[in-house]
């Protein structure tokens, strides 16, 4: 009894001096935990939340973010979270909090990230929200909010994420009006999401003006009234419009064909009226629905067949006449169509080279007489309620009856192991038995409408699994299953995340990997465009070890005799290395893969032809010991450094760092292939080195750096039209070689003007090949192969189908071919380079009116001959196709044939000696990192980029 009363006057004690030494905070946060239950349970352990409460951090003392995604915890939030006056994070995310947010959340000035997504909220929003000054995240989504929008938010002018959407709020849109600010005031804001809820009244013009950088605006299923307002045209930022259940009237704005970024546009169900809008010029448009308006009868438009990006078109019951043209269904990406209940009439003829992708036509209840089909179609035609199907005996043709429900439930694969039966709750992805994160992921405007494309979802399987290696966040494997659609249109998909390296996760992993989902910090591809996450609760207890033990004689004697186990088991362990060190070196005299282990994630033994095995202690010498002096550069890879040969030759090292598995693939890769290809235009292997643990690779030293530098003025000197023409053609013939006479055939994967290196003569070398793929033997015509590869460069079609093939390198070189005369980036705030030149030019007028995007540095615009010849093999190689593009040998002779044009002969040596030539800075980034900010492992076509 008297220890007790003993250790409960120290705990007072204890209790009452962290009282008084710390500040406010702590006594704040003890408040708001007071309040809440299914708090963390090392809440209970410690009064300091400074050390080490799970979801809290702090700085000198003072909390500045508390993150507690998915802990179960209830209860309300106190307003005393005000007076945390440092805090820059709070995010209560996927807990049941209910209750109003208290005004004196205003207090916290600091406040950059604000989420309570999907909690149980309610009452009015705070006009005090206004007062969060460094506020640039607010997601308030998946509550119970009520009552109007507070126009103080327009005062947020750091933000650039406003999500509101699914609760319950009423009201007019606010905008400016006098000293009242509104949302238009938001110029810095990128996501509008509003949808869901009941708003009221116009859409107002003054929301939309030049100046915004908006690109998502959704106001979907709210109880907006009026018309669509001419200024939406002026904000050619928009990306994804989505407007559709509501009651606008009206037409349609003339200049919405301005917004040549838009990728999905939904305007459906709603009241609109006049003439079916004229969408020419929309070239980016994936998704189109326009579907149950009240248009005036209209000819089918003739910019359907403009729209080459489409993947869907859903125009039901939107008073189209006559018949539709074949080439509609040869849109490229076209997978389903949705034209039921208009007036369609005539013959439909889908043709005979309609897209692959096409999945179903829809033309229900139309005035179609005939139909000329191809042969065992396996896409789905629907001519119900037309006259064809109005004929005797019509009714035994498939397309006169309503087809089958054959979706199939897709499911990640599993990998194949012997019976494994997991306890209640949980599941095995990968042969281990665990306790997975399970959720909802909710995309609100996925761009396509084929919900059986398993290669889509495997894509974004595979890139959640890149991110969350690549953040080092505790996510073993990924499962995603079930897509459907619901009620909304929207895209849900059943998400699971398995721990790594154990059963369950912790709650410190969880709230990290919660918050990655709440914040937005893991960004699918735009395939799918935005989402939220909805989280189920994690049960952190079932299963779990029991408590501390209190014997502590036995944990003392379990010690001690571990000790002496240890030093005798450390003991044996040294003679036996010793032992099999002297044997280890003795076989590496003998063959450099002797200790090659097949299961380190490097594959099997390397087939190496002709090229020199250094020891580690020969590339140590000639780098005077990896010396810092003869570090040039830094790469995912690891390090690289110049050093020279007892023979005096230079050389570039790529040391990769140690246990990086896909260091050790590239590696095997690199020496495999470039041990067997010699070419001027590639960047030669001189040897590597597989000793003491160490992977390395051994290049000639190229001096004057990347294409990529030239064109960004690091290397310290013009590249004028005729250099350029050298480089391409150059590169070009290094990719013909691989293409044409490497046996078997290769593909680059990864040609990019960063792995476009220029030596002392400025001779285009094609270098890295750690991602490059052999065709095996010469009768094949892809590799099937999961997608990577650089954004901006990427061959969209290879994205969609995993088909790697010699035109992926094609289309690579027709983005590299454009930047030589643009120098800008592939992607430049959301821009791609290949949409940019198509829209700029114009045939008609001298340098088709490119000179507004040229890189002025290349030269007069008098001198550049051969420039137009050279943008059309740029564009024939940035075919949407594979098949239309034409060969690295076809791209070679034309290249050769502008170089003739220009008065050039394309064999001459390059006359550019780079001897009086300023080298880049050692600062720069070598050639030899391959350490591009926009490296990607995973499927994204890359036109849709979302920098943000």
């Amino acid at each position: 009894m008297g220890s007790r009363i003993h250790q409960l006057v120290l705990f007072l004690f204890i209790h009452f001096s962290f009282s008084i030494a710390q500040n406010d905070d702590g006594s704040v946060m003890r408040v708001l935990k007071d309040s809440w239950r299914n708090t963390p349970p090392n809440w209970e352990d410690n009064p300091d939340p400074c050390s080490g409460w799970d979801g809290i951090r702090c700085r000198d003392s003072r909390i500045i973010s508390i993150i507690l995604t998915s802990m179960g915890v209830t209860g309300t939030l106190s307003g005393d979270v005000g007076q945390l006056t440092e805090l820059e994070i709070l995010d209560l995310s996927y807990n049941r909090l209910t209750g109003p947010l208290s005004p004196r959340i205003g207090n916290l000035r600091k406040l950059r990230n604000l989420q309570l997504v999907d909690c149980d909220f309610s009452g009015p929003l705070p006009e005090t929200l206004g007062s969060l000054e460094s506020l640039t995240f607010l997601s308030l989504n998946l509550n119970g909010f009520t009552g109007p929008i507070p126009p103080s938010i327009g005062n947020l002018t750091n933000l650039y994420w406003l999500d509101l959407a699914d609760n319950r709020l009423t009201g007019s849109i606010p905008v400016s009006s006098g000293n009242t600010p509104g949302l238009d005031n938001l110029t810095n804001a990128l996501h509008f999401h509003l949808g869901g809820n009941r708003l009221s009244g116009d859409i107002p013009e003054r929301i939309f003006h030049s100046n915004l950088d908006l690109i998502h605006l959704l106001l979907e299923n709210n109880q907006l009234t009026g018309t669509i307002p001419d200024t939406l045209g002026l904000v050619k930022s928009l990306e994804v419009v989505r407007l559709d259940r509501n009651s606008l009237t009206g037409n349609v704005p003339s200049n919405i064909n301005n917004l040549t970024n838009l990728f999905e546009l939904y305007l459906s169900n709603n009241l609109l009226t006049g003439q079916v809008p004229n969408l020419t010029g929309l070239d980016a448009l994936f998704y189109l629905d326009l579907s149950n308006n009240t248009f005036d009868l209209s000819d089918v438009p003739s910019w359907f067949t403009t729209l080459q990006s489409l993947t869907t078109l859903n125009m039901n019951s939107t008073s189209l006449v006559g018949q539709l043209p074949a080439e509609l269904f040869s849109i490229p990406q076209l997978q389903n169509v949705d034209l039921s209940g208009n007036r369609l009439n005539g013959t439909l003829d889908i043709g005979s080279s309609q897209s692959d992708q096409l999945q179903q036509v829809d033309l229900q209840n139309n005035q179609i007489a005939d139909f000329r089909q191809r042969r065992q179609s396996t896409i789905a035609v629907i001519l119900v309620g037309n006259p064809i199907c109005m004929e005797t005996g019509a009714t035994s043709d498939p397309f006169c009856s309503l087809p089958p429900n054959n979706d199939t439930p897709y499911s990640t694969q599993l990998e194949k192991c012997t019976s494994i039966d997991c306890r209640r709750g949980q599941a095995s992805p990968n042969c281990r038995c665990a306790f997975p994160y399970t959720g909802n992921l909710v995309f609100r405007a996925p761009s396509f409408s084929d919900l059986g494309n398993r290669a889509i979802y495997e894509a974004l399987r595979g890139q959640m699994i890149d991110y969350f290696r690549e953040t080092q966040l505790p996510v073993d494997s990924v499962s995603l299953r079930n897509p459907s659609k619901n009620l909304d249109g929207y895209l849900v998909i059943t998400l699971q995340l398995f721990p790594f390296a154990d059963e369950r996760f912790n709650r410190t992993g969880l709230v990290d990997v919660g918050f990655s989902l709440s914040n937005q910090t893991f960004k699918p591809n735009d395939t799918f465009g935005t989402y939220y996450f909805q989280a189920e609760n994690y049960d952190f207890s079932a299963g779990a070890s029991g408590g501390k033990s209190s014997n502590t004689g036995a944990i003392v004697g379990a010690v001690v005799g571990g000790c002496v186990l240890a030093a005798l088991v450390i003991v044996a362990g040294l003679y036996v290395f010793r032992k099999k060190d002297q044997a280890d070196r003795t076989t590496h005299e003998s063959s450099p893969f002797a200790l090659w282990d097949a299961n380190n994630g490097s594959g099997a033994v390397p087939q190496v032809k002709g090229t020199k095995a250094f020891s580690f202690e020969e590339l140590s010498k000639c780098t005077n010991n990896f010396s810092e002096f003869n570090n040039i550069g830094t790469g995912g890879y690891g390090m690289v450094y110049k050093g020279s040969l007892p023979d005096g030759q230079l050389v570039a090292i790529k040391r990769a760092t140690r246990g990086s598995t896909q260091g050790g693939l590239e590696f095997k890769t690199e020496i495999e292939l470039l041990s067997r290809v010699h070419h001027r235009n590639l960047v030669s292997l001189i040897g590597f080195c597989f000793d003491q643990g160490e992977q390395m690779l051994v290049y000639e030293y190229i001096v004057n750096g990347t294409v990529k530098d030239s064109l960004s003025g690091r290397s310290g000197f013009r590249l004028d039209w005729v250099r350029r023409l050298r480089i391409a053609l150059g590169a070009a013939r290094g990719l013909q070689y691989l293409h044409d006479l490497a046996d078997p055939p290769i593909i680059h994967r990864d040609v990019k003007t960063n792995n476009i290196l220029l030596d002392e003569r400025l001779v285009a070398k094609v270098a890295d090949f750690g991602l490059s793929k052999s065709l095996g033997d010469a009768n094949r015509t892809h590799v099937t192969t999961q997608v990577k590869g650089t954004m901006g460069y990427m061959d969209p079609e290879y994205y969609m189908t995993n088909q790697l093939t010699e035109k992926s390198d094609v289309y690579s070189f027709g983005v590299v071919l454009l930047e030589l005369i643009t120098a800008r980036n592939p992607i430049e705030k959301g821009k791609y380079i290949v949409r940019e030149v198509k829209q700029a030019m114009d045939k008609s007028k001298e340098l088709y009116n490119l000179q507004d995007i040229l890189d002025p540095t290349i030269g007069l615009t008098t001198q550049l001959k051969g420039l137009e010849r050279f943008v059309d093999i740029a564009l024939r190689c940035v075919e949407e196709i594979g098949d239309r593009r034409p060969t690295m040998s076809e791209v070679v002779k034309e290249i050769e044939s502008i170089m003739e044009l220009a008065g050039l002969n394309p064999n001459a040596e390059s006359t550019s000696n780079s001897a009086a030539y300023n080298n880049a800075s050692k600062g720069s980034e070598h050639p030899y990192t391959n350490d591009s900010l926009f490296a990607y492992s995973g499927d994204h076509f890359p036109a849709k980029l979302d920098p943000k």
